[in-house]
């Protein structure tokens, strides 16, 4: 069982081997000779870390067609630097699912019945997957991993100060985002810079499992006052945010992340801790969740509206919307419509119901089903199985190392876990805000791989990360 498992998860994948033979892996360091006489390449990392940099910088305020041409900048830098490169670009098992997805998402493009529309998805696709191959090579420098996290946080503690002016100040609501019988209608629901609440939820998530992460491995009292206070502020405006779905999110990154921390520390804690931790933060998270739903009426009702079915507005919307996207499903199962929301909304008028439009399918599981079937879904499915895998065996490894790098990794997978609960019932995974930070966590991940010697001899129980 132990041996299927690993090769699921191709734990112990051979990527030597196949980059011997692989006719695409023989492009990079196609220019090494360039690359000797520019100034330029041998500061990739650099530079590319001030890309990546530009682009959490300005994703918040700026408009999508501005952060389109920084992923492009992006994207064009990591082919400059992969095909001049002198040492071998690093692939991991997780780079291999990603281009597994992209060539399944380039089929369902060429086969799609509005091909045209689908390419415009596919475009935004590659742009995206092309900054996860940036990212992963620039997070392997852990100076300039802390870096981008730091730049990062910041800029969410400015998103979230915003919001929380909002909040004691007042802000009009751009949309109905709440049903307007509920007793909530009035309520302000703050977005920031983002312009609706649910999607400014879904960029918190991540700045809120990594502040936490950063209070352990941030060294120094002011940066670690920081640190909490970057957390506290970032918490809130999630909760005023009044997102059930960011809530939901919050509440799987919470929980995970108390789990993993407590793995990490069980090593140090007295036999009866490392026995009764668990439980007791269990029945500690009840607790409080039971508190809130008990004395805080706002949160009370909004949870309690996601039980009533139809008679929310916001859920009869969404089950409408479901309903009709099951339904393309069935008429292209196999690679379905192609990617991205232009498709989408050439497709979905022929089965929506009457009053109900959309444009997306309001759940990321749906979304990859009718963008790109079955087929699709599955390799998604599998890129996150291998990718939470490869973070626990490297979370593994770094504990027993005892690096505070482990930190950062337990803020990625709860963030990870946390923007896929939020992402179950909306999508505003796929707003650039989000899905930039949607392929960071995953970048983060694939950049603590440890990658094998090609003369080492691996049995079917060792793993690269032990």
């Amino acid at each position: 069982m132990n041996a299927v498992w690993q090769q699921l998860t191709l734990s112990n994948l051979p990527l030597y081997q196949w980059r011997s033979v692989s006719y695409l892996y023989r492009l990079v360091g196609l220019l090494q000779s360039w690359r000797q006489g520019s100034w330029l390449i041998p500061h990739g990392e650099s530079i590319g870390a001030m890309l990546i940099g530009l682009v959490f910088a300005l994703a918040p305020f700026v408009s999508n067609d501005l952060i389109g041409v920084l992923l492009l900048a992006s994207a064009g830098f990591w082919v400059l630097v992969t095909v001049s490169d002198d040492t071998g670009t690093k692939t991991t098992p997780i780079h291999l699912l990603v281009l597994l997805y992209w060539g399944i998402a380039t089929v369902a493009t060429a086969l799609s019945p509005v091909k045209v529309a689908a390419l415009s998805g596919w475009v935004k696709l590659t742009l995206y997957l092309l900054l996860f191959a940036l990212m992963s090579r620039v997070l392997r420098s852990p100076r300039l991993r802390r870096w981008l996290i730091a730049l990062y946080l910041h800029v969410a503690l400015i998103v979230s100060v915003y919001g929380l002016r909002q909040w004691f100040f007042g802000a009009a609501a751009l949309a109905t985002w709440v049903d307007p019988e509920s007793p909530l209608a009035k309520t302000t629901r703050v977005y920031s810079y983002l312009g609706n609440p649910n999607l400014l939820a879904g960029y918190l998530l991540p700045a809120i499992a990594l502040s936490a992460a950063a209070v352990f491995a941030w060294r120094g009292l002011f940066p670690k006052a920081l640190a909490v206070t970057m957390l506290a502020i970032n918490t809130a405006c999630l909760m005023l945010t009044f997102s059930r779905g960011g809530w939901i999110g919050f509440a799987i990154a919470v929980f995970i992340f108390s789990i993993l921390l407590l793995f990490w520390l069980s090593v140090h804690l007295p036999r009866f801790w490392r026995t009764w931790s668990l439980p007791l933060l269990l029945l500690s998270l009840g607790f409080v969740v039971l508190v809130a739903l008990l004395f805080v009426e706002p949160v009370r009702d909004r949870v309690l509206s996601m039980f009533i079915g139809r008679e929310d507005s916001s859920n009869n919307f969404r089950i409408n919307v479901w309903v009709a996207v099951i339904e393309m499903i069935r008429d292209r199962p196999i690679l379905g419509i192609g990617p991205g929301n232009n498709a989408f909304n050439k497709i979905y008028p022929l089965y929506m119901r009457p009053r109900f439009s959309a444009l997306s399918a309001y759940s990321v599981l749906l979304e990859v089903a009718v963008e790109t079937g079955f087929i699709g879904l599955a390799s998604f499915l599998w890129l996150l199985l291998v990718t939470l895998n490869q973070g626990w065996l490297q979370l593994k490894r770094l504990r027993a190392l005892g690096s505070s790098e482990g930190y950062w990794l337990i803020g990625a997978i709860a963030a990870l876990l946390g923007m896929l609960g939020h992402g179950a019932f909306d999508t505003v995974l796929y707003r650039p805000e989000v899905n930039t930070l949607w392929w960071l966590m995953i970048a983060l991940i694939a950049s603590y791989y440890q990658f094998p010697q090609p003369t080492e001899a691996l049995t079917p129980t060792d793993s690269p990360a032990n």
